[in-house]
């Protein structure tokens, strides 16, 4: 998959729609196109050139990088402006440790048995599944998120499920990689019916180590990638 993500580096993820419906807040699609490598890591928000790809004015799109820039997915730099943030490897290790704490202990705090829960989830994870199907890598990342929004959420404290969302966010960059990889999305779907099955059985040390695992791909692939612009 490294080998895959590599040679995609310098190209956006194919299969995507270049115009998303007006209706959709353009700053979850900016958001998209991130997470998707439409947009690469240090490539530059021209406010005009965005205004006119989605048919805006152009303090809508100002607005959308306030947005994205107070997550950490946008950046400004000296004589740029607004671009695409890289985090450096250090900074990806440390935030994917923190999620992988932040997740496990959640995961410590879900109330089982879960019916419910896993009711949800399941629904939740048909829309995924059949996203991944038909190629659809926007509906596959809203699900996706969906899916882990609601399962951490069943921890009880919102401060916690809030905080888990955070530290998701401002590594959404580092998915650009993976996250419309086909065989990316395949494995996630995998994960996401085993983390269900755990649940069913009760299993809670299953669960909090298959959540730490479900973060190692993007994390790996990114940092591989910044290796190799590095010439190491």
């Amino acid at each position: 998959m490294a080998a895959r993500a590599a040679s995609r580096e310098s190209a956006p993820t194919p299969g995507l729609a270049p115009h998303p419906p007006p209706s959709r807040n353009l700053a979850a699609v900016i958001e998209e196109e991130i997470v998707l490598g439409w947009l690469q890591p240090r490539e530059r928000l021209v406010e005009e050139d965005l205004a006119a790809r989605y048919g805006v004015k152009r303090h809508a799109v100002r607005e959308a990088i306030f947005a994205l820039e107070r997550i950490g997915l946008v950046e400004r730099v000296p004589n740029k402006g607004a671009v695409v943030r890289m985090l450096r490897a250090v900074d990806v290790e440390q935030i994917y440790a923190v999620r992988e704490a932040l997740e496990a202990f959640a995961a410590t705090l879900i109330p089982l048995p879960a019916a419910d829960l896993i009711a949800r989830l399941e629904t939740i994870q048909e829309r995924h599944s059949a996203a991944v199907e038909s190629d659809d890598a926007r509906a596959a990342f809203r699900a996706n998120m969906d899916f882990h929004d609601t399962l951490f959420s069943a921890c009880g404290n919102p401060h916690l499920a809030e905080a888990i969302k955070s530290f998701a966010q401002k590594v959404h960059g580092v998915r650009s990689y993976t996250a419309g990889d086909p065989a990316y999305l395949a494995r996630a779907r995998e994960e996401h019916m085993v983390m269900i099955e755990a649940l069913r059985a009760g299993d809670r040390e299953r669960l909090m180590t298959l959540c730490k695992q479900h973060l190692g791909p993007s994390r790996d692939i990114y940092i591989a990638m910044l290796a190799r612009r590095q010439g190491r």
